[in-house]
């Protein structure tokens, strides 16, 4: 008797190979085409151009998109997409839809600001310089967003079935199972920490033939010591000398949970009470949601009440001005983490030359990015088309990731109901990638690979 003939089910990786960024996964049935993930590369330049290159598979062909979180690496790239050509739904957690609605105008705003001051300032090689996208653009593109409550099956297109499950590290974090003919496979998004103080910890992977998986820090530890006594060592340090001590931090999470810390250290006696400023309109609404989603984190009213009477808002640009020509001590969060755009540039121009002051990176700094440059030594930084000398000291918080390290990475593939067929590598640099696929062959047992930009494999072979 004949077997039924299977259709079939093909994975295509169009981002996140050899990188942190770019997260985009192609699934191709019969008849569909579905995309989880949909974000932008950032970094090198040769993987930003790819921003601008025509899209692998027609975007007007891709029937829906499948969201693990709002980051930027993604969800950034949806606007250009939808501009594009794609007008199907777009499945996200309840909390990553209203993320969303926040990041990514912010993000058209400053790709538009950008190619305005590089057309003004004249540094751009293109004539006029034009924005990936911009704010119109992106909010458009936010009328696509379904939300999907957590661990509630649908099909995000026929014949296949979904589901999303918590995974911590930010808000509305989840990891993304698709299911056809009897096939599953789980796409791990970025999995967060077992003991974050804001975020629960990742959910256990369900029963999967197969996974991807992230390995942002596949090749590290965050080592033994808590943010907090990390956070107070180097601010203390930097306040006592009358320096100002500038975050970067991504506006989502991060910036949270540090001017928590901050704030309960200050009430606490353990820091001075110097002026603790948050400059991020983005992150000032991000914590407005958090407020809002209150039973899917670890912060109480009380930390909601510590920031208030704690933190200093900085609303307008001349506000943001004004606050560059302070003196220290005081401490600036502000957006972007990796040093990318926004307002912190400006602030790392104003304290970066100054050896009283400290640039604190509080999070991963992707290969390419100026944060990176900072953490590898660079004591000067090309910013707005001029070069900015940094006298200031650089300190490298590696707790404060929202990332899972290396052994929490196998403390998740290990959580899984039964062994997978396979696990597919992703999202990680080159030596992260390969020490986290050793340890899945030699600590597991585990077939792992790690796929090249625009590999495909039939997932029912």
């Amino acid at each position: 008797m004949r077997k039924p003939k299977v259709p079939p089910l093909r994975l295509s990786f169009l981002g996140a190979t050899s990188t942190v960024t770019g997260s985009r996964y192609l699934i191709e049935t019969a008849d569909h085409r579905l995309l989880v993930d949909c974000g932008l590369f950032q970094g090198y330049k040769p993987l930003r151009l790819r921003n601008w290159a025509p899209f692998p598979v027609e975007p007007a062909d891709i029937d829906a998109v499948v969201l693990t979180h709002a980051h930027l690496d993604h969800s950034g790239y949806l606007p250009r997409l939808a501009a594009q050509g794609f007008d199907g739904p777009v499945w996200a957690s309840r909390a990553t839809r209203s993320l969303c609605g926040i990041l990514l105008p912010d993000s058209g705003r400053l790709l538009q600001d950008d190619a305005d001051h590089a057309n003004r300032g004249g540094y751009s090689k293109h004539h006029p310089a034009e924005p990936l996208y911009d704010e119109a653009q992106a909010l458009k593109s936010l009328r696509l967003i379904r939300p999907v409550a957590w661990r509630r099956r649908f099909e995000p297109v026929p014949g296949v079935a979904a589901w999303l499950q918590p995974q911590g590290h930010i808000l509305g974090a989840a990891a993304v199972t698709l299911e056809q003919a009897g096939t599953r496979i789980t796409f791990s998004g970025d999995i967060g920490r077992y003991h974050d103080p804001v975020m629960p910890p990742p959910t256990p992977p369900p029963a999967s033939d197969w996974i991807v998986v992230e390995s942002t820090y596949g090749d590290r530890s965050h080592g033994g010591d808590t943010l907090e006594a990390d956070l107070a060592r180097a601010c203390r340090r930097v306040l006592a000398r009358g320096g100002a001590v500038v975050i970067p931090a991504f506006a989502v999470g991060r910036a949270q949970l540090l001017l928590v810390l901050i704030a309960r250290l200050q009430q606490r006696g353990e820091l001075p009470l110097a002026p603790l400023y948050l400059n991020s309109p983005m992150a000032a609404d991000v914590t407005a949601l958090y407020e809002r989603y209150a039973g899917e984190h670890n912060l109480g009213r009380d930390d909601f009440a510590l920031l208030r009477e704690r933190v200093q808002i900085v609303g307008s640009a001349e506000e943001s001005r004004a606050l560059n020509e302070r003196q220290g001590p005081l401490i600036v969060v502000s957006a972007s983490g990796m040093l990318t755009g926004g307002r912190v540039l400006h602030h790392v121009c104003a304290f970066g030359p100054d050896a009283r002051n400290a640039i604190v990176l509080a999070g991963y700094q992707a290969g390419g990015t100026r944060g990176a440059a900072l953490a590898g030594g660079a004591r000067r930084l090309r910013i707005f088309g001029e070069e900015v000398a940094i006298n200031a000291e650089v300190i490298s918080l590696q707790s404060a990731s929202a990332h899972a390290d290396a052994d929490e990475l196998l403390t998740w593939l290990r959580s899984a109901p039964r062994p997978p067929r396979g696990v597919f590598v992703t999202h990680g640099e080159a030596d992260a990638a390969d020490a986290l696929r050793q340890r899945i062959e030699h600590e597991l047992g585990w077939s792992a690979r790690i796929p090249e930009y625009r590999d495909s494999v039939d997932l029912h072979a």
